[in-house]
């Protein structure tokens, strides 16, 4: 078997599986030793943590790249993943962010590739790396690229969205995949394109290695189901790797019923920082600053005018707010390189990507899409103007910074009231940070841009938008007992949006805000700055001016609805109209006794309901078809009064009494539901 590194601890699991932890400190090999009747390593002699002292050796081709990128040691996670991975054996491993878990898997996928007995043919494939994002696709596919370019024999394939699928289709036919790199979701489109010419199922049929990174997040963005389609097309003999920097309940479910007999790799911080088992790296300077909502935007500026010649990544919650504020900061920072970056982007993700990679300095503006296992070179710090919906995603954002060694920093912006956000932190997520003061003498620009929204349409809409967007991602907020959005300030945090108006939304409905004045002017007036869209813009405002003026005075047509719904609003009249007779028939006068004017005799449903309730004089049930007998005047029982209205007969009866009803199929007679009750079970007297 081979070596794990020193400062390796190995325990076994139980159930299946065995578990390996490691310090960040500390690689080498060691002999073994006899666990509970398995032979497993025992970490004993500290090495260098060379590539060269790995037992089984690296081929030439990977060692000349892996000197080619620069990396002449491996990291904890790779010193205890590499071995256990090429001599297959399935492996579940959790580092903190930053840690090498890409070369944990690339290394050993091109090991095991090479090998193989049988040479792979130019479509088998022989490995798959699954990933959430599409960028996070792309660097792997690069990363692994660099070491295939030695090995011409392997092609490799990357299916990720954003492409177009058919195309995806004709490069593989045309050049095969032997190393295949994509998202869930492009490639459970793949399996089902069967008509277009590509086999996939029988391509994946020779499949050694199956890789799974940043497994929960695989999880938490919902990709359940393409996952079990994909997973029900490969083979069940085979290598699998889970890899994330975090294990959740989701996670283990899949080791369970996706690995066979895995090793666990936890790979902890080592000293004093890390004795809670910190899950951010201790090169990592996290911070936090409090201010008020209408600091908050000008501290950020601030914040981004003093360091300019950095690369800067900021969060923001809702992809309306990266458009917003990515267009805010075009405006207010200047001589800097600002991107913007979102889940809703299709096409420029992509492109947006690999530009702001290579850029020296910079702003990119983001939502959670970049927070996962993103390697961007030399990221000096990372802002979160909003906190993320969930307390994982605050781990995963602070790691795009203080990768690999590097040093880095990160800053939260919190409300006064979210304070107690950075306690939780550090119990839930063993996250310490220290505050930050707020900078001094900052300019106020958030006149300017209301001015901005004044004179562009596109600004203005892109605040509102960014405003609801923002309210409604709070009131979906992991930890309400923090951020609850019946103590937001929403005047002062309208001021920090810089909107003329507020919109109108549910949250604000019957509420008034004196602190928040609007801007005297006509919204609808504000043009474009865009001379195309102000044209268009005014084009349908004509359209619509014109169809008001023909239909005015015309009954407007209405379209027909759905049946269900017509259904729907029948039932609900019938159920009104019903309620409506119960309650007059029930209403009677001041008198507790039946109202004289009442024609019992030429009543067959008072007649019927006293037959039914009254216990002397039972009728018995008629056979169907037969009329049903009648008492006269003189059968109702003295006994039967009718309550004086519905909400005495409520209130008599504690608990209430359950009104008999009698139904017009049983007596072939015209009845109403009537609420009879004795006098007697009221406390009067007969």
């Amino acid at each position: 078997m081979a070596d794990l590194p020193s400062g390796t601890d190995v325990s076994p699991q139980r159930g299946t599986g065995r578990r390996v932890r490691t310090d960040r400190k500390g690689s080498g090999a060691g002999p073994e030793a006899r666990v509970r009747g398995v032979w497993r390593p025992k970490m004993a002699d500290p090495g260098d943590g060379r590539w060269e002292s790995l037992a089984a050796g690296l081929s030439e081709g990977v060692t000349r790249a892996l000197g080619e990128l620069g990396f002449t040691h491996m990291t904890p996670v790779q010193s205890a993943t590499i071995p256990l991975f090429m001599s297959n054996k399935d492996v579940a491993a959790e580092a903190v962010t930053g840690s090498g878990k890409t070369l944990a898997f690339v290394i050993p996928i091109l090991e095991i590739l090479l090998r193989r007995e049988e040479k792979l043919k130019k479509h088998q494939v022989g490995a798959l790396v699954i990933t959430p994002t599409r960028e996070l696709a792309i660097q792997i596919d690069g990363v692994m690229r660099h070491f295939t370019s030695h090995y011409p024999q392997f092609s490799q394939m990357l299916f990720i969205g954003g492409n177009n699928p058919i195309e995806d289709v004709e490069k593989f036919i045309k050049f095969g995949g032997n190393i295949v790199v994509g998202t869930p979701g492009r490639l459970e489109d793949m399996f089902r394109r069967k008509a277009d010419g590509l086999d996939l199922t029988s391509c994946v049929k020779t499949l050694d290695v199956l890789v799974l990174d940043e497994a929960d997040r695989l999880l938490d963005m919902g990709f359940q189901i393409s996952l079990n389609t994909i997973l029900g097309n490969l083979p069940k003999q085979r290598r699998t790797g889970l890899f994330s920097a975090t294990q959740t309940q989701e996670v283990e479910k899949l080791v369970r019923a996706g690995l066979r007999n895995p090793v666990r790799i936890t790979v902890k911080e080592k000293g004093v920082a890390a004795s809670n088992t910190q899950k951010t790296p201790t090169r990592l300077n996290n911070y936090y600053m409090i201010c008020r909502p209408e600091e908050k935007f000008n501290q950020l500026v601030a914040f981004l005018r003093q360091h300019k010649q950095q690369k800067h990544l900021v969060f923001f919650s809702t992809c309306a707010c990266v458009e917003y504020y990515g267009k805010a900061l075009d405006l207010l920072v200047k001589n800097v390189k600002i991107l913007c970056i979102h889940g809703k982007m299709k096409h420029k993700r992509n492109k947006i990507f690999t530009e702001f990679r290579q850029l020296p300095s910079g702003i990119l503006v983001c939502t959670d899409v970049m927070a996962r296992g993103i390697d961007i070179p030399e990221v000096h710090w990372v802002l979160q103007y909003d906190p993320p919906s969930n307390a994982s995603a605050f781990v995963h954002r602070c790691g795009r910074t203080a990768r690999i060694g590097h040093g880095g920093s990160a800053l939260v912006l919190l409300l006064p009231m979210e304070e107690s956000y950075v306690n939780f932190l550090s119990i839930n997520q063993k996250c310490p940070m220290e505050e930050m003061s707020s900078l001094r003498e900052v300019p106020d620009v958030l006149p300017r841009l209301r001015k901005a929204a004044l004179g562009d349409r596109a600004v203005f809409e892109k605040g509102m938008k960014a405003f609801v967007s923002f309210v409604q991602s709070y009131a979906k907020h992991e930890c309400s007992l923090i951020f609850r959005t019946k103590d937001l300030d929403f005047a002062a945090l309208a001021k920090s949006f810089a909107l003329l108006r507020l919109p109108k939304m549910p949250e604000l409905k019957g509420k008034h805000f004196p602190d928040f004045v609007p801007e005297d002017v006509d919204t609808n007036s504000i043009p474009y700055k865009d001379k195309v869209r102000e044209k268009q813009r005014k084009k349908l405002l004509a359209e619509k001016q014109l169809e008001r003026q023909q239909n005015e005075g015309k009954r407007t047509f209405v379209r027909n609805k759905p049946w269900s719904k017509q259904k729907d609003k029948k039932d609900k009249k019938r159920k009104r109209v019903a309620k409506r007779q119960r309650e007059e028939v029930c209403v009677l006068s001041e008198s507790p006794l039946i109202p004289p004017h009442i024609d019992l005799a030429a009543s067959s449903t008072w007649q019927a309901l006293a037959c039914s309730m009254s216990p002397a004089r039972p009728t018995p049930r008629p056979a169907v078809g037969a009329s049903a007998s009648l008492l006269p005047p003189s059968g109702i029982p003295q006994s039967l009064r009718l309550a004086p209205s519905l909400a005495s007969f409520k209130a008599s009866q504690d608990p209430p009494l359950r009104p008999r009803l009698w139904s017009p199929s049983y007596l072939h007679i015209p009845c109403f539901p009537l609420l009879l009750i004795p006098t007697t079970s009221l406390g009067g007297n007969p």
